[in-house]
């Protein structure tokens, strides 16, 4: 095990003003320290999780990281915090096993600081040449300088950030850091930065705020209830487009040009992608098929190319209430090539459906008329909403 995060859970939560062990207070009806445990046993590598509680309360701070560790219950600890949370800190540091080279060091009462902020602190740690590393955030506010209540001067806040948790460091010069420290630092990067270690930042997350006092919680209950609030009904649909190869046409794929390479026959340009995209946002909205549509004989159509048809459906469906998610489209075919240019014709896909388009290429290894060569396949999922 190299690599683990101390959660200082031990503080007395006075100015929350309920009466009882920060940590122990629910948010949304789940306990705040269940809540900051639960990103830590969902990161992609093991990691030793050592909980600091309240003296008092250890044995229910066993149950609660118990229950949210489940079978991973092996990798954690639970010590008795100090006097403050300096003490506290240094009694999660000294269980540690020397195999630890990385330590996160977190407030449990940041209880929503998402699991992608502890992996990019760790990686940073692990890259960083003995420096420690905290998540910051830009200050946005305008920040004075006060004597009192007059203002004496603006502060310049390009130069400000609001410093998270977890902060990370590399075990041994965080341990050496609190041995030789001369007094309380506001939290481990001052004491770390103190004793001559190097902090640098790394981005941090709005949601990884502290809670600290009733508008914390509530803000914080708030944003619970909006990542568990039931889904806005979507709607899923799949197109699917087939054209032969004609030589004698220009070849339009994805609404792209590859002007060497033989085009697709069809009645408007040929363009299986894009009209696979057409039938798909058609058939999530239930509102047919671009043949009975647009129809394959239309004059109107002829040569047409395909964003004109993946407009109208998405006209279409704004005209019935719904708007596009997302769309993936996958094309089956030997040629053209569309790696070197996926991301044009994401972009270019895109831009029309006015939603996040995600295209893939594949082969058929030399089977069907795909393998043969004699034409090309696309097949798309598109997801819709009501607007």
């Amino acid at each position: 095990m190299d690599r683990a995060v101390v959660v200082v859970a031990a503080g007395s939560g006075t100015r929350l003003g309920i009466g009882t062990a920060k940590a122990f207070v629910p948010v949304a009806g789940t306990l705040m320290l269940a809540r900051a445990l639960e990103p830590l046993f969902a990161l992609a590598s093991p990691t030793l999780v050592v909980v600091v509680a309240p003296t008092a309360l250890l044995d229910d701070c066993r149950q609660v990281v118990a229950s949210v560790a489940g079978a991973a219950v092996g990798y954690t600890a639970v010590v008795p915090g100090g006097a403050d949370r300096h003490a506290s800190v240094e009694a999660g540091l000294a269980v540690l096993p020397d195999s630890v080279t990385s330590v996160l060091v977190h407030d449990a009462a940041r209880c929503l600081t998402p699991s992608a902020q502890f992996e990019r602190v760790f990686d940073a740690v692990a890259g960083g040449g003995g420096a420690g590393f905290v998540p910051a955030l830009p200050v946005t506010d305008t920040i004075k300088r006060v004597s009192g209540d007059v203002v004496v001067e603006t502060v310049d806040r390009s130069a400000l950030v609001g410093v998270q948790t977890p902060q990370g460091f590399p075990l041994a010069g965080l341990r050496q850091a609190y041995a030789v420290s001369q007094q309380a630092e506001t939290d481990d990067a001052g004491v770390f930065q103190a004793a001559g270690g190097t902090v640098r930042s790394v981005p941090g997350d709005a949601d990884a705020f502290k809670i600290t006092t009733a508008w914390d919680l509530g803000r914080a209950e708030s944003i619970v209830r909006a990542r568990t609030a039931a889904p806005v009904d979507t709607r899923v649909g799949l197109g699917v487009d087939v054209h032969a190869f004609d030589a004698a046409s220009p070849c339009r794929v994805g609404l792209l040009d590859f002007p060497d390479e033989p085009g697709l026959s069809g009645h408007s340009d040929g363009d299986a992608v894009a009209h696979a995209v057409c039938d798909a946002l058609l058939s999530a909205g239930g509102l047919g098929d671009i043949g009975g549509t647009f129809g394959t004989s239309d004059p109107a159509y002829a040569g047409a190319a395909g964003d004109v048809f993946v407009r109208g459906a998405v006209a279409m469906l704004a005209a019935a209430g719904l708007t596009p998610v997302s769309v993936t489209v996958q094309v089956i075919g030997n040629r053209p090539r569309i790696g070197a240019r996926r991301a044009e014709m994401q972009d270019a896909l895109g831009a029309v459906v006015g939603a996040p388009v995600a295209v893939s290429g594949t082969t058929t290894d030399g089977l069907g008329f795909t393998g043969r060569g004699e034409g090309l396949a696309a097949i798309a999922t598109a997801v819709v909403r009501p607007a």
